[in-house]
């Protein structure tokens, strides 16, 4: 009696996805960022402008040959290098490593990536300790708070706004009909005062102050030298939570900055006094998705900030809050492309009447 054939094995079936993939690429997706934490430190970016081996690439900068190799290699598969064909191959930086991450590109981040990995790799560190003690309040001192706002306003704010937050501000706010009639702004929190800068360049008319901590106003001061807009923007220093912000603005721009008053309810009736009837609030802030898939793209950024207290509100949120103090017109946008993580616009007018 013929004997059956065995069952022949389903390859798509094997090939399918196993269950733990997804956590199995989160701890992938963590050695994917030493590795460009790495890279970034050695200045690999600046010496492959154009095809070079690894051999060679490491005899330049004084690092081991097969290690380089190998990373030059992950770094292809991350989509930063291109790799030639020849044997042994060579690799140079795609559009995107050489517009963000070769140190002397106008958008380069280098220092901003630098620093964000080194803020969530010491959290990640801390997150079994946080679990099973909670996270003990710090107080800062006010020149150290402030020194350190002026050291990020220098480096990495200033590299974001360069290369992300500039040209989303500018391209919101175009989509709004008092746009090519504002005349007064408030950047509020607004670090190295780019924002303020690049918005100042696409309305002629526009006059505004940047307010921040004294040191990170000085900052933003000499950058509007540089940009030669002296006569229209200011910087102002000062504590937000304490120090008057200034009043008759028609446009208040808020980019991630609510996160960090000390009352919120109070933050939201000052900023609503110091516009002037039918004046433009445009907040930009992360909040938490509802929707589980966005909520992964916000969530482990923030865990750190929500350990410490401060204010990541849920998704619409901030648009009640903004009515219950007296806004109107409260629209929201979702999902805008940030640094780091997506925000939520929150655009509100103070009534005319």
């Amino acid at each position: 009696m013929p004997q059956p054939s065995p069952p022949t094995p389903d390859t798509q079936d094997l090939s399918h996805s196993h269950a733990l993939q997804p956590f199995w690429n989160l701890q992938l997706g963590g050695l994917g960022a030493d590795a460009l934490q790495a890279a970034l430190s050695c200045g690999l970016f600046d010496h492959l402008e154009h095809f070079d081996s690894a051999e060679h690439l490491a005899h330049t900068l004084g690092l081991d040959p097969h290690s380089t190799a190998l990373i030059l290699e992950l770094l292809w598969s991350l989509a930063l290098l291109e790799r030639d064909e020849q044997q042994p191959a060579r690799y140079r930086n795609l559009p995107v490593a050489d517009r963000h991450l070769h140190s002397a590109a106008s958008q380069y981040c280098g220092d901003a990536l630098l620093f964000r990995h080194r803020v969530m790799r010491q959290t990640g560190s801390q997150l079994s300790d946080y679990l099973r003690n909670g996270v003990a309040p710090t107080c800062p001192t006010a020149s150290t708070l402030g020194s350190a706002w002026a050291n990020a306003a220098r480096v990495q704010i200033a590299q974001e706004q360069r290369a992300v937050t500039g040209e989303v501000a500018c391209a919101l706010l175009e989509r709004l009909p008092e746009f090519r009639h504002l005349q007064r702004m408030l950047d509020l929190g607004g670090g190295p005062g780019l924002v303020a800068i690049a918005l100042a360049q696409a309305l002629p008319a526009l006059e505004g102050v940047v307010f921040e901590y004294p040191e990170a106003a000085v900052v933003a001061h000499d950058n509007i030298a540089r940009a030669g807009l002296q006569a229209r923007l200011q910087s102002r220093g000062g504590d937000l939570n304490e120090d008057d912000i200034g009043s008759d603005f028609d446009l208040i721009w808020c980019s991630s900055v609510l996160h960090f008053v000390d009352d919120l309810p109070a933050m939201l009736r000052r900023l609503h006094a110091a516009l002037r009837p039918g004046g433009l609030l445009v907040c930009c802030q992360a909040e938490v998705p509802r929707e589980r898939q966005a909520a992964a793209q916000v969530l482990p950024y923030y865990l750190h900030m929500r350990l410490q207290g401060r204010h990541v509100l849920d998704e619409g949120a901030l648009a009640q809050r903004l009515q219950q103090a007296g806004f109107g017109d409260v629209q929201q946008l979702c999902g805008l492309r940030f640094p780091v993580t997506p925000v939520n616009a929150v655009i509100a007018r103070r009534p005319r009447g």
